[in-house]
């Protein structure tokens, strides 16, 4: 199969983790190619993502790695055999890729989490409130760039409706939902939305009341993704320069750490909405 110029990051990471059960074995890219029946630089291609791994050769190399984690290797087996196209490939040349592979992690994942203090979370956005989001950031998109963006957004809501919809917990700060962007009405009208789909069975919004004082990772926007084991969830940080991912076992429990700190702050869902429509009344 053809090499990728720009592997996603699912297929890194699918990559990434042949590699770290290699080296947990022990063994070199020598050994590990010899038993593929392929050369060390392309399986040094297929762990960095460039390549494609197979859901067979997944299971060779996991089985001579001696990985007893079934369902660890069942999880990689379907990512290396996952053909079907996303919706968000759609987008592949008009949009930057880091988009397109929130929208693959939120599809692919068993739940996600995410942490906002500034505006309120994506997949609840409306139309009007997202484009406001957009047209505030520097440098200035044009026009155009703003409206892919918009509809990329807005379809990215369609997770809530895949099959098996996605379970969805947003821990909103009470400063994020004060922010006028696009106007009071925008605001408002965007507010009244975030409470009607918190009335959603899988969806449940959490405010961060300003009451509860300083709070960890104050200042900058977390997605935490689960995978379908815990070895493979996944943490997409906002930045200047566009999202970043990452899996190391390290970060991943301190953010684990964020969000139970989070979900003992938060109010109830039933407070939250309460609070979100005082504020939205009170604009």
């Amino acid at each position: 199969m053809a090499t990728r110029t720009t592997p996603t990051e699912r297929q890194k990471r699918l990559g990434a983790e042949l590699r770290k059960m290699r080296l947990a074995a022990g063994c070199t890219t020598e050994y590990a190619a010899g038993l593929l029946g392929i050369d060390r630089t392309r399986l040094s291609n297929m762990e960095s993502g460039i390549r494609h791994f197979s859901g067979e050769r997944v299971r060779t190399l996991a089985c001579n790695y001696a990985c007893t984690d079934q369902g660890y290797v069942d999880a990689l087996v379907d990512m290396a055999d996952g053909k079907d196209r996303g919706w968000w490939e759609r987008h592949r040349g008009t949009l930057p890729s880091g988009l397109l592979d929130i929208a693959e992690l939120e599809w692919h994942a068993a739940r996600v989490r995410t942490v906002q203090v500034v505006h309120v979370p994506g997949l609840l956005q409306t139309e009007e409130y997202a484009r406001a989001v957009f047209t505030a950031v520097l440098p200035p998109l044009t026009r155009l760039e703003v409206e892919l963006r918009v509809a990329h957004r807005m379809e990215r809501q369609r997770v809530f409706e895949r099959p098996g919809p996605l379970p969805y917990i947003a821990y909103v700060h009470e400063a994020a939902l004060r922010m006028p962007f696009g106007g009071i009405e925008v605001t408002r009208q965007q507010l009244m939305h975030v409470n009607s789909r918190s009335e959603d069975e899988t969806i449940e919004v959490r405010v961060i009341p300003t009451s509860v004082g300083g709070f960890p990772g104050a200042g900058h926007a977390l997605l935490y993704a689960d995978g379908p084991v815990a070895q493979l969830d996944t943490v997409q940080l906002d930045s200047a320069h566009g999202p970043e991912f990452t899996h190391a076992e390290a970060q991943l429990t301190k953010y684990r750490a964020h969000l139970a700190w989070m979900d003992h702050a938060a109010l109830p869902p039933t407070s939250s909405r309460d609070l979100i429509r005082n504020i939205a009344r009170d604009l």
